[in-house]
C-alpha cells in the first residue's frame, strides 16, 4: 500500500529565533522592551523602600492595628455594613448579568445560517461601542457620578457596580454566543422552529454553564470593588473603612478589614464550589 502524499511532503520547521518572519518573536521582544522602558521611566525608589528607616515606620503603623475593636456594639455595625456590601455585589451583578445579555444578542457576530436569533448588523457596531464605554469607566468614577442623582448610599453603589459590570458581561457574553457549536441550532432551525425558540432550546443551554462561570467570577470582583466604594459614600464597609481610617482609629480599622478578608474568602469558596459544579 502506498503511503499517503502528505506523507511523503517534508516537514516545514518553525522559523529561527532572530527569523524576520517569526512575528510571535518580533511581539516579544516589543513586549521586553516595553518593560524595560516602564522601569526606566518610573522614578522607583527601591533602596528606599527596602531600607531599615522604612521597615520601621511600617511596624510601627501595622502595631497601632492591634488589638482591634471587637467590642459587640462596633461589630453590629460592621455585620450590617458586611451585609450592604453582600448585597451591593449580589443585585449589581444580576442587574449586569441581565443587561449584559440583551446587548450581548446584538453585539455577537454569527453568520446567517448559524444565528439563533435575528441579528441586525447595524446594531453590532453600537453596542459594541456602548459596552466599550461602559466598562472603560471605573466604578468609582460611576459612583463619584451617580451620587449627584443617586444620592449618598448603597444605591449609587450598586448602580455603578450593575453599569461597569455590564460592559464586561455584555463583552464575554456576546463571545460566548458566537463560539456557540451551531449543529443543535441549525437542527431545530431546519424543522421549522422559530428563531426565539432555537436560542432559548439551542444555543443557550449550551453556553448556560460559561455565562454562569463569567457571572460568578464578576461577582467575586463586585465584592472587592463593592467594599471599596464605599470611600466616595456609597454604603457598605468601604464607607466605614474611610470614616475610621480618616480619623486615624486603626484599632476598628483593623475589625473592618478582617471582615472584609473573611467575607471575600467565604465568597471566593462559595463561588469555586458552585463553578465545579456546573462543570461537571
Amino acid at each position: 500500500m502506498n503511503a499517503p502524499k502528505a506523507a511523503n511532503q517534508p516537514y516545514r520547521l518553525p522559523p529561527s529565533l532572530f527569523d524576520a518572519r517569526c512575528q510571535a518573536c518580533w511581539l516579544s521582544a516589543g513586549l521586553l522592551l516595553l518593560v524595560v522602558a516602564s522601569f526606566w521611566s518610573l522614578d522607583l525608589q527601591w533602596a528606599q523602600f527596602f531600607s531599615l528607616d522604612a521597615a520601621r515606620s511600617m511596624g510601627r503603623f501595622l502595631s497601632e492595628f492591634f488589638p482591634p475593636d471587637l467590642s459587640p456594639v462596633f461589630l453590629k455595625k460592621v455585620l450590617i455594613g458586611a451585609w450592604e456590601t453582600l448585597a451591593m455585589s449580589v443585585l449589581g451583578t444580576l442587574l449586569a448579568a441581565v443587561a449584559g445579555l440583551a446587548l450581548a444578542l446584538p453585539a455577537s457576530h454569527a453568520p446567517t445560517r448559524h444565528a439563533a436569533v435575528a441579528r441586525p448588523g447595524w446594531a453590532r457596531t453600537p453596542t459594541r461601542l456602548v459596552l466599550n464605554a461602559l466598562r472603560s469607566i471605573p466604578e468609582l468614577v460611576w459612583a463619584a457620578l451617580l451620587l449627584i442623582s443617586a444620592g449618598l448610599g448603597p444605591f449609587a453603589g450598586t448602580l455603578a457596580l450593575a453599569l461597569h459590570t455590564t460592559g464586561v458581561l455584555g463583552r464575554l457574553f456576546a463571545e460566548s454566543l458566537e463560539n456557540a457549536p451551531p449543529g443543535p441550532a441549525d437542527a431545530l432551525r431546519v424543522q421549522g422552529v422559530p428563531a426565539g425558540r432555537v436560542f432559548w432550546y439551542a444555543t443557550l443551554p449550551q453556553v448556560l454553564p460559561q455565562l454562569m462561570s463569567y457571572m460568578l467570577y464578576r461577582w467575586e470582583n463586585n465584592i472587592r470593588a463593592a467594599a471599596v466604594l464605599g470611600v466616595v459614600g456609597a454604603g457598605g464597609l468601604g464607607q466605614l473603612l474611610a470614616f475610621h481610617m480618616g480619623l486615624f482609629q486603626m484599632n476598628k480599622t483593623a475589625t473592618i478589614l478582617g471582615v472584609m478578608l473573611l467575607m471575600v474568602a467565604v465568597v471566593d469558596a462559595v463561588s469555586h464550589v458552585v463553578r465545579r459544579v456546573l462543570t461537571r
